[in-house]
């Protein structure tokens, strides 16, 4: 019913600043929120303009990525302390998109005096700009549709491990394709499978023609900043605010630079000219739609895994929580307006989210702050740093690449815990260097979907027993104390039963009974020979008293007793012909409890397979009984027609000790043929 309070309610939910704007604090809140804001923005400074040449895209286009989408997400957000932006792993994705549709060799151009062929940086950079912007927009819609959708549970579908092997195999990629900034050499660029592989190769065979002065320059930046957040790590809570490293690093960077000119005198390369002010808002490229929508799609969902994963760690931290389908929502229409302002598409950094929260920052007012940082950076500031040497913005992002490659620590853990999610891990790293990173991400995806069915098609499958006469029940294989109830066997499998290990659940039941009836008939033999002696000690005993000419009292057969004992042998004649009747030994067990606790649904093919072993059971006088079903799995077994006149509801219990107490309790008063239809009789 559309209403007026439903539309306000709509409202808030899609703009969130309505519901927690008008209730801040001012005076709890806003001092911490302001130094969180200017902390964040000097980092956002740096990071934007280094992440940007992962992009390949101009260093100003960073800024543009720092600044409007992380204004519009300060509107429509629902975490309070994620630092949205330009993040590694989604720079170097749209890199390696930019690097394979618009790549440098497109616009060589023959110089009018040499004839030389050189490139033409404006036109490529500019071309890239429209694809990255395309790329941006699509990806918005994506997002925005998903979130509109309900998709929130997107996330699910990308394990822990399996983000953490392709962050860390994405850190690879950035490591490698920053070198060459590092050792100041020219590489071409490669697209699909393998291109890291080449990358690395020509890298390689290009060391000889490393630029010194370059070298020289990277390390000493990188081992600077690594020795400034040492200092600021250890003095922690001694300064309101940490040291802004990255922003004092470029800050000296492009003064000495412009003292010394080391770009004209050790041809160190710098950024160029950064120009200043806003742009006007431009449509997206349609064109490029079709080339990159796969690519669009996964950048989609992975920027919002990290940061809806991220967020969750934070709400949980203090005591909220994230919306998140609104969290897709938000992020679709950062990238969807960014995509009319020449920005690329943003992620979630780590580092700026952590700062973020240790500097005070209580809300999404801090990322405000950071974006009026920025807005002046980029009217009046940005044109300043034109000489700042590419090999500083390449150390910056090395250096912050130290936490993804702290993951390779993940192998030892996972290796101790859990050698499935190891494989995921590594199958999840591999292919993601050897393909590239879209191409990676599908086939981790796979074959973590692929795992979870392998696993299901082989559970663990286990007979429980008694732990003293309590009301648990534990693998009788693992547990010493739990002992298995006399005639009754309780089956377990550990995950659900469909069409995919139906067959596999009924075979491992009948292993089960095969092995009871081999473990039972060895013991019967034990007490049989034990029985033989006790036989002929007793009927020596019994001969030997017994009054002679006494044997035709009670005809040819011997005595009353002896006549009774050959009269229970003789089998009983029924319409139906049981074990006995037919000569056949009975199984050592009256009872199987199929436990239904792990099973969460049935499909056609379970329930067939359930009639099966229903029906083979009870021919051999052997009750079946289910326990565990959930309300859902009862209404499944009901709309597969599984109950009938000799499976009916009064086959299933609640519980096992419920089960296991009727059957002990009414087994020796009923005969083998009544049990069934006692059971089904139950009130």
């Amino acid at each position: 019913v559309c209403s007026a309070s439903t539309a306000k309610s709509l409202l808030f939910r899609f703009i969130p600043i309505l519901t927690w704007l008008p209730r801040y604090p001012v005076k709890e809140w806003l001092l911490g929120d302001i130094i969180s804001g200017f902390s964040v923005g000097i980092m956002h400074l740096p990071q934007g303009l280094a992440y940007s040449l992962l992009a390949g895209l101009p260093p100003v286009v960073g800024l543009y990525s720092a600044f409007y989408p992380v204004l519009v997400y300060f509107f429509f957000g629902t975490s309070r302390h994620i630092s949205v932006g330009p993040f590694a792993v989604i720079s170097v994705m749209i890199g390696s998109i930019t690097d394979s549709l618009e790549p440098s060799g497109k616009f060589m151009e023959a110089d009018n005096d040499t004839n030389v062929p050189i490139l033409n940086e404006a036109k490529r950079d500019a071309a890239r700009v429209q694809l990255a912007a395309a790329l941006t927009f699509l990806v918005g819609i994506f997002q925005i549709a998903l979130g509109l959708l309900q998709f929130g549970f997107l996330a699910t579908y990308l394990s822990e491990p399996l983000v953490r092997g392709y962050t860390t195999a994405a850190a690879i990629q950035v490591l490698i394709s920053q070198l060459k900034y590092v050792i100041g050499v020219e590489l071409e660029e490669y697209a699909g499978p393998l291109a890291l592989i080449y990358t690395f190769l020509e890298l390689c065979s290009k060391l000889p023609k490393t630029n010194v002065g370059t070298l020289v320059t990277s390390l000493i930046a990188i081992i600077s900043i690594l020795i400034v957040k040492k200092i600021s790590d250890k003095l922690g809570k001694r300064i309101p605010v940490p040291i802004p490293t990255e922003l004092l690093t470029i800050i000296i960077a492009t003064g000495i630079s412009y003292g010394a000119k080391l770009n004209g005198r050790f041809n160190i390369s710098v950024v160029g000219e950064i120009p200043s002010g806003l742009v006007p808002p431009k449509a997206p490229v349609v064109s490029y739609f079709g080339q990159v929508i796969g690519n669009a799609f996964a950048i989609a969902v992975v920027s919002y895994v990290i940061c809806v994963s991220l967020g969750k760690i934070f709400a949980f931290k203090h005591g909220y929580k994230v919306d998140s389908n609104q969290e897709l929502i938000a992020l679709g229409l950062s990238n969807f307006v960014g995509g009319f302002f020449q920005c690329y598409s943003i992620g979630c950094s780590m580092s700026r989210s952590l700062v973020q929260e240790s500097t005070g920052g209580h809300s999404q007012v801090s990322a405000a702050v950071s974006c009026l940082l920025l807005l002046v950076t980029i009217l009046k500031i940005s044109e300043l740093f034109r000489e700042l040497p590419k090999a500083i913005l390449a150390a910056i992002i090395l250096v912050n690449l130290k936490g993804m490659f702290k993951q390779f620590k993940d192998i030892h853990t996972l290796w101790k815990s859990n050698f499935v999610d190891l494989l995921i891990w590594l199958v999840t790293f591999v292919a993601t260097i050897l393909l590239n990173l879209d191409m990676g991400l599908g086939v981790a995806v796979v074959f973590s979907l692929l795992t979870v069915i392998f696993r299901t098609q082989m559970p663990h499958y286990s007979i429980l027993g008694q732990v003293s006469k309590t009301g648990i029940y534990k693998d009788a294989a693992e547990y010493q104390k739990a002992e298995e109830i006399p005639g009754v066997k309780i089956f377990r499998s550990s995950a659900t039963i469909y069409f995919a290990n139906a067959a596999l659940y009924e075979e491992a039941l009948k292993t089960k009974k095969k092995k009871a009836l081999k473990k039972k008939h060895n013991k019967d033999k034990k007490e049989e020979k034990k029985a033989k002696v006790c036989l002929s000690v007793t009927l020596f005993i019994c001969f030997s008293q017994e009054p002679r000419g006494d044997t035709t009292a009670n005809g040819p057969s011997g005595s009353v007793d002896d006549q009774k004992y050959q009269n229970l042998k003789q089998p009983q004649s029924s319409d139906q012909p049981g074990l006995m009747a037919l000569g056949l030994e009975k199984p050592p067990f009256h009872s199987i409890i199929l436990d239904f606790s792990p099973v969460n649904f049935v499909d056609t093919v379970s329930i067939k397979t359930l009639k099966n072993i229903f029906k083979d059971f009870q021919e051999i006088e052997v009750n079946v009984f289910l326990v565990g079903c959930n309300d859902s799995v009862i209404s499944q077994l009901e709309r597969g027609n599984f109950f009938s006149q000799n499976i009916t509801k009064h086959h299933l219990f609640a519980s096992l000790h419920h089960a296991v107490s009727y059957i002990t309790r009414n087994q020796e008063e009923l005969p083998p043929t009544d049990r069934v239809s006692n059971l089904c009789s139950m009130p």
